[in-house]
């Protein structure tokens, strides 16, 4: 029997680790095989390549599942006698609808590691196979759940051993510690299974010093990275003595209940940039918290970014559509994490997954969600479609001024003064009557502002000066001047002059501003007066605003 196991990726940079972990544990299997397509290849080129194997083996997930079964239905039209086993997530809750289908034979429910290797080993007399579910006679037959897979059967074992070592660099490399997670938060796949397991520690280091040494950025796949103190500082140790400069390690963690030795450790030994914590506050609002039986202290989430953002870079989330979460407490939840000045702010929508309490309770909070992958909400008791909509335009705000850091110093000046909530509303929908969110040039996004904040906040000068600074901070070579106009060509060449600047070298942008600069990138506050910026390019770097000592630079 020839095999092949796969998946449909959302880009080429991810990598999908369950297909490697089952490759490896049955790699002897005769015929045997695996290999990752993204969701966007030619699904025509897809069902060829996969047309002369036995079985096709796909993993699902929200993501792919539409694509995954679009190529299942072309594999079946040019070869009719291969079989489709599907399995992961998507696939492991209410199947009726997929297994009914005509593309689809079998499903694996939940952990892959013990059915498919029982699959492998009796097919095609597949009635004893554990938690697979198949048809027979038209009829949908669940075979006794698998009893659960023993993570210790990953002694010496390296899932990436498969794979070309110079690949790894330009990829997403995941890392497995344990599964499961200690908390029930009802819109959360991950709290179905509460019992927290983890992976031998030497295999786990021993396949982390592998992707230090061939890849680049790290992702560890943990639900609560730091639920056990002492791993948790063990493994930053483990990264400390051994990783190389490129490499980045992003961890999700849980940060009210961060140990204060986890905080002390991270501010004494590891260096700014080498670590991201993705962070998911979701709500402010306890109520929506406790709704989805979700514990929060967001004072004492908020303390430990606080902290440590001298160190970590921190990706917050949130949650739109929470039950119990109307208007204003969406609006307060933004206000005040953004507040915390995240290098990113990720404003997601509640997703109904199959299998979450969400999905099974959806009724008595008047939720209506798309039927569809990703199952996202449409309406609620707390929410209308309105409002709903108005979130996606500040979202699509959000993203192209914050995130992609192309008003920072803008949106900081306006959180301090201003309802950030509404101001990124108001330019949502500004934006939206000009471009396309989705196509528009670098200069669209700084006129649409600009045009904004004349006809919104007309008495307030320090915002346009904001966003001409940060307009010229955006550029590596010296753009057109733009929003701010310099000094005039004889006083600039006096300040060149008087400062000392090497002209042969690089080039300037000086100009007047009516508040100081330097205090607010230090400290954040505005103080207003007659001062000068200088803005330095190399062509090659981020530019540099210098300090104007005279003589010194």
């Amino acid at each position: 029997m020839r095999i092949l196991l796969t998946t449909l990726n959302a880009k080429y940079i991810h990598i999908n680790l369950a297909i490697r972990l089952l490759y490896q544990l049955n790699k002897d299997h005769d015929g045997l095989a695996w290999k990752e397509f993204t969701i966007k290849e030619p699904k025509e080129g897809i069902a060829d390549y996969c047309k002369d194997f036995d079985v096709i083996a796909f993993s699902c997930y929200i993501w792919n599942i539409t694509q995954t079964l679009e190529v299942a239905k072309l594999i079946k039209q040019i070869s009719p006698n291969t079989k489709i086993l599907l399995g992961g997530p998507e696939v492991s809750y209410e199947y009726s609808d997929i297994i009914s289908s005509d593309e689809v034979d079998y499903i694996i429910l939940g952990e892959g590691e013990t059915p498919f290797a029982e699959f492998l080993n009796r097919y095609p007399n597949i009635e004893k196979v554990p938690s697979l579910v198949y048809k027979s006679n038209n009829i949908v037959i669940e075979n006794p759940a698998a009893v659960m897979f023993d993570l210790k059967q990953y002694t010496n074992f390296n899932p990436y051993a498969a794979d070309k070592p110079e690949d790894l660099y330009n990829k997403v490399c995941y890392v497995e510690t344990s599964r499961g997670c200690p908390y029930k938060c009802g819109f959360c796949l991950a709290s179905l299974d509460n019992k927290v397991r983890y992976l031998p520690i030497d295999d786990i280091k021993s396949n982390l010093l592998y992707l230090m040494n061939h890849g680049r950025v790290i992702k560890f796949l943990d639900r609560t990275f730091n639920v056990k103190k002492d791993f948790t500082i063990d493994m930053f140790k483990f990264i400390l003595e051994h990783h190389r400069p490129e490499n980045v390690f992003q961890f999700e963690i849980t940060a009210d209940i961060v140990h204060p030795d986890i905080v002390q450790f991270i501010q004494d030994h590891v260096p700014r940039g080498l670590f991201r914590f993705e962070i998911g506050i979701q709500t402010v609002n306890q109520k929506a918290n406790l709704e989805v039986s979700r514990k929060q202290n967001f004072e004492k989430t908020s303390a430990v970014i606080k902290t440590l953002d001298n160190k970590i870079e921190m990706h917050l989330d949130l949650i739109v559509g929470l039950p119990l979460d109307y208007w204003a407490d969406i609006k307060y939840s933004i206000e005040e994490v953004f507040k915390l000045h995240p290098p990113e702010l990720q404003l997601g929508f509640l997703k109904f997954l199959k299998g979450t309490p969400v999905r099974d309770s959806f009724k008595q909070h008047g939720y209506l969600f798309d039927p569809l992958p990703p199952y996202q909400i449409i309406e609620s008791n707390y929410l209308s479609k309105e409002e709903l909509h108005e979130i996606t335009i500040l979202e699509e705000a959000l993203e192209i001024y914050w995130n992609k850091k192309r008003t920072l110093h803008t949106l900081k000046y306006i959180t301090q003064r201003y309802s950030i909530f509404d101001f990124l509303l108001g330019l949502g929908n500004h934006f939206n009557t000009r471009k396309h969110f989705h196509k528009y040039a670098l200069v669209d996004v700084y006129d649409i502002i600009i045009d904004y904040v004349k006809d919104n906040f007309p008495d307030d000068p320090i915002i346009p000066q904001m966003i001409a600074i940060d307009y010229y901070l955006q550029h590596k070579v010296k753009p057109k001047i733009l929003y701010r106009e310099e000094f005039e060509m004889a006083e600039k060449i006096r300040m060149i002059d008087k400062f000392k600047l090497n002209h042969h070298k690089f080039r300037f942008v000086i100009m007047p501003i009516d508040f100081d600069f330097e205090l607010w990138e230090t400290e954040n506050k505005i103080y207003e007066g007659q001062f000068d910026i200088v803005i330095q390019y190399n062509g090659t770097t981020k530019p540099q605003v210098l300090k104007l000592i005279p003589e010194s630079i």
